[in-house]
């Protein structure tokens, strides 16, 4: 009982501040895929959390075709170390370099669930008829827009009601539950 009392609190901060700080790398990976404005105030507060780590790693890792990868790099980087602390919180006897194929299921989940929740998020705003020009608005629909988009040319909206993002998160879900549990089995992921 001693032993599962201090352990669950450490297992706690590992998931809550690895997961924020790749959360948020992720989120900035997004946003530059996206072409999102890096002006916007929301933009700048993800920039200014993240550049200290991701300027060195710029400058050894050049970007490839208008994608991040750097932050994408450093999201995977961050996931293994995240889930080879967890292995070894849980006394798995594994080979800790897996984590680094771990990770790979870990990020994609990771990123399915930011544009459900953003797409989510968006639903929801729509009801309360937010400022357009809001900068968190703006950039919700820059991000959610490759995805909603498509569905809104497979389900056009009917008397006035937009069906698209429930098309798409029924989507994102599906994604989900095909694509994760075969990639997790085939990196031997415990998590």
């Amino acid at each position: 009982m001693t032993e599962a009392y201090f352990t669950n609190p450490l297992i706690f901060l590992v998931k809550t501040l690895f997961g924020l700080y790749i959360a948020l790398v992720m989120i900035r990976f997004l946003l530059q895929w996206v072409r999102a404005d890096f002006y916007n105030p929301v933009s700048q507060f993800v920039v200014t959390l993240t550049s200290p780590v991701l300027r060195p790693m710029r400058k050894l890792i050049p970007g490839y075709a208008g994608v991040d990868t750097a932050s994408l790099l450093l999201a995977w980087l961050l996931k293994s170390v995240e889930l080879a602390l967890l292995a070894l919180l849980f006394g798995l006897d594994r080979n800790l370099l897996l984590a680094l194929a771990w990770a790979i299921p870990a990020l994609v989940s990771l990123i399915i669930s930011i544009f459900l929740f953003a797409i989510l998020i968006r639903v929801i705003l729509s009801w309360l008829s937010p400022d357009p020009f809001n900068p968190a608005v703006e950039l919700l629909n820059r991000l959610t827009d490759p995805i909603l988009e498509p569905a809104q040319r497979l389900v056009p909206p009917i008397s006035g009601i937009d069906l698209s993002p429930m098309v798409a998160m029924v989507g994102l879900v599906l994604l989900q539950m095909l694509l994760l549990p075969p990639l997790r089995a085939l990196t031997g992921s415990p998590f």
